[in-house]
């Protein structure tokens, strides 16, 4: 229990714990300090701004509030009580304000800008400078994305702080020093990072701006709809600024235990795809090779009612795991009591049995030691879980790593192997997460589940409450996808025959899985439900106008477990899944009343996390033996989707300096047999399929494994042969 202390503040005595923050201690007294470089998500206090001087009793000068902490006996007195603190804070405006040039119309931030109120409140009414201001060139651009007008900065520091301390790619800094310094990129490079985004909602001033919403609308026409990011199992919080009906910016909405007010780039940068030119906005049909034509509403129903009766037992339903609870278990219902047919391509997702073994994502933060396993990036499975990671090793947790690039270099999938010597009392790993009160147990790879549920039993997860194990799915909503598929009827998915009827394909994520192609060949009819023609015109018949996130009203779970509400920010340019499907399944006599074991979204404004229930019996892990590399001279193919990838990010030119450079990763060992340096041009083959991509030697990764992004080998096999151009 933390020792309490009283402040008085204003004459208001508090009740604070010792060494809590006086910007904080006089909030809770209900005072307000003023604050620019302030933010405490930022790290310690620096101090920069000095807007938040304050007089205190014993000390002969002003006092930097945000660097104080509460101590017993400590009276304070800010501008509201203390003239000589009033005095301080309106020089300190007067002096931020002499080069600062008074474009407020024109501002991006001018009516959000916390120097706009508090000059109004606590500034000089006039001006005693009749030189000129100083200027820059203006806007310089730090990156495709971010706008920077330098003679608006003050210097605070919150973005080379977020940059060095929090997203830690070090990519922001300060140049120069007194007057002269300036806010720039390492080298003056491009800004190219996942989290960049951020700086822009942490500038006070209009200084950092979004090239995509600068000059696009003024606060007192728009609104803001809280919802969720649709677009990995994280579940962000998020606000979609609206004006006319179209979405213009996304802003973060902390929420504390998910993101602490952090999203990437992915999830703020991606909205202008909604208005791409090739979006499907009425139902199309095929006409010839490759040729779409537009249908009416009327017949599009029309013709998929005579499909869905013609395939009744003979239809297969993919899931892309991008879907709300409502429309998936809407296309589920429609499939197996419509159609009564059982096949199905369901989509990765967090399973029931790692319930006991839950905790919120903040707690990774406060882990004493972190594991992580992983084929696939963290980073470009759930982005926000990378920076909570970051968060811990900076608060001194150990942190292990296993993986085909990992501080303990394993073979991809060897993780039964894996998992048993973790859960052996003798392993040195093992023993730490058995004796940690917080440890946390990151799973960044597909289908290992069960396996995560088994070793955290193992390791007693569920009887330490600091404990949590964290699966990272590789679709967003991939939970809920499967429960509603089971929720629609009995017996789990069976994989489609040899020859069927009709093929329903739900989402352009969907249309580009590997496994498509071949299965599609095998329908005689294809109906996708897709935002973009170009990725259903190589295998659809008939194709549907689908949506995004920012358009959809239903119920998301993260990969906590945590059930969300969605809410849908905009009018999607056709009709919504939801009312197609119910029209639909009217005429085909399927009840859509919704099954009650669904999860349902919270009513609260922030979802909780629901309790863990009590564990399982569950088998004890097995010893396998571990995977060995492929003999020379074949290499292990390791895919991974990255985090700037996908039919959204493409359809985004701003977008296009963040997507994954065309190259594959090799160890040294395998690039020092095949003459290969880093950036040489080398041919990836096998069975008659060739793709030429550079070289990057990648010191951690483990001999006989070769990785690249998804989109770059997707038609090729698990094992190929990589030599030099």
């Amino acid at each position: 229990m933390a020792e309490l202390v009283t402040v008085t503040i204003d004459d208001r005595a508090v009740q604070v714990p010792k060494g809590t923050g006086i910007v904080e201690t006089a909030a809770a007294a209900g005072v307000e300090i003023p604050v620019f470089c302030y933010e405490p998500r930022l790290g310690p206090a620096v101090g920069a701004c000095r807007m938040c001087l304050v007089e205190v009793e014993g000390m002969p000068k002003l006092q930097a509030g945000c660097t104080l902490t509460a101590q017993d006996g400590m009276v304070v007195r800010t501008a509201r009580t203390s003239p000589l603190a009033a005095e301080g804070e309106n020089a300190t405006l007067e002096f931020l304000l002499v080069n600062h040039p008074l474009d407020c119309p024109v501002c991006d931030k001018g009516g959000e800008c916390p120097l706009q109120d508090l000059t109004f409140r606590y500034g000089p009414p006039v001006t005693r400078m009749t030189f000129s201001k100083r200027t820059f060139d203006k806007p310089i651009p730090i990156s495709p994305l971010i706008a920077l007008d330098r003679e608006r900065c003050i210097l605070c520091y919150r973005c080379t702080r977020f940059s060095e301390q929090v997203a830690e790619d070090g990519q922001l800094v300060a140049r120069n020093r007194g007057a002269l310094s300036v806010i720039a990129t390492f080298q003056d490079l491009p800004y190219r990072a996942p989290f960049s985004g951020n700086v822009i909602e942490l500038c006070p001033v209009g200084a950092l701006t979004s090239t995509l919403y600068r000059f696009q609308a003024r606060p007192w026409e728009i609104q803001n709809v809280p919802s969720v990011c649709g677009l990995c199992p994280a579940g962000c919080n998020i606000s979609a600024t609206i004006r006319e009906g179209k979405v213009k910016r996304i802003l973060s909405r902390n929420h504390p235990q998910v993101d602490q007010g952090w999203i990437c780039d992915r999830g703020r940068f991606t909205y202008p795809a909604l208005y791409a030119a090739d979006r499907v906005r009425t139902p199309l049909r095929r006409v010839g090779a490759r040729r779409l034509e537009p249908l009416c509403w009327e017949e599009a129903m029309d013709e998929l009612e005579r499909q869905c009766r013609a395939a009744e037992g003979k239809a297969a339903l993919v899931l892309s795991g991008t879907e709300t609870v409502e429309i998936a278990y809407a296309l589920s219902m429609l499939v197996r009591r419509g159609l009564r047919s059982h096949q199905a391509l369901l989509p990765d997702g967090v399973g029931e049995e790692l319930d006991p073994y839950r905790a919120p994502l903040s707690a990774i933060a406060e882990a004493e030691v972190v594991v992580v396993a992983a084929d696939e990036p963290v980073l470009d499975r759930a982005p926000i879980v990378d920076l909570w990671i970051r968060a811990a090793r900076r608060r001194g947790a150990e942190l292990v790593t296993i993986g085909p690039a990992g501080t303990v270099g394993r073979q991809p999938g060897d993780w039964q192997a894996v998992c048993a010597e973790l859960a052996d009392p003798g392993s040195a790993v093992g023993a730490r997460l058995r004796q940690a009160e917080r440890a946390a147990l990151v799973w960044s790879s597909s289908g290992g589940c069960h396996l995560l549920a088994q070793l955290a039993h193992a390791l007693s997860f569920h009887e330490r409450p600091g404990c949590g194990a964290y699966y990272l799915p590789a679709t967003p909503n991939g939970r809920a996808v499967t429960e509603a598929w089971a929720a629609a009827g009995e017996g789990s998915p069976t994989s489609p025959p040899s020859a069927f009827s009709l093929l329903l394909v739900s989402g352009d994520e969907a249309l580009r899985d590997p496994r498509l192609p071949e299965l599609a060949e095998r329908a005689e009819t294809v109906v996708a439900i897709a935002m973009f023609a170009e990725e259903a015109r190589r295998l659809a018949h008939l194709v549907l106008p689908g949506t995004s996130f920012l358009e959809r009203e239903g119920t998301l779970v993260n990969l906590e477990g945590r059930v969300q509400r969605l809410r849908r920010a905009v009018e999607p340019p056709s009709r919504a899944e939801t009312d197609w499907i119910a029209e639909l399944a009217a005429r085909l006599d399927v009840d859509l009343a919704r099954s009650p074991s669904l999860p349902r979204a919270s009513t609260q404004e922030q979802a909780p996390l629901p309790p863990r229930p009590a564990p399982q019996p569950m088998a004890a892990l097995q010893p396998a033996s571990s995977l060995q590399a492929p003999p020379a001279p074949e290499l292990r193919l390791v895919r991974y989707r990255a985090l700037f990838s996908g039919p959204l990010v493409e359809r985004v030119p701003q977008l296009a300096f963040q997507r994954p450079q065309a190259e594959i990763e090799l160890s040294p060992e395998d690039a020092d047999k095949r003459a290969i340096a880093s950036g040489d041009p080398v041919l990836v083959r096998a069975d008659g399929k060739e793709v030429e991509l550079r070289a990057r030697v990648n010191r951690r990764l483990v001999a006989g494994v070769a990785r690249a992004a998804e989109e770059h080998v997707r038609d090729l096999p698990d094992l190929v042969e990589v030599r030099a151009r």
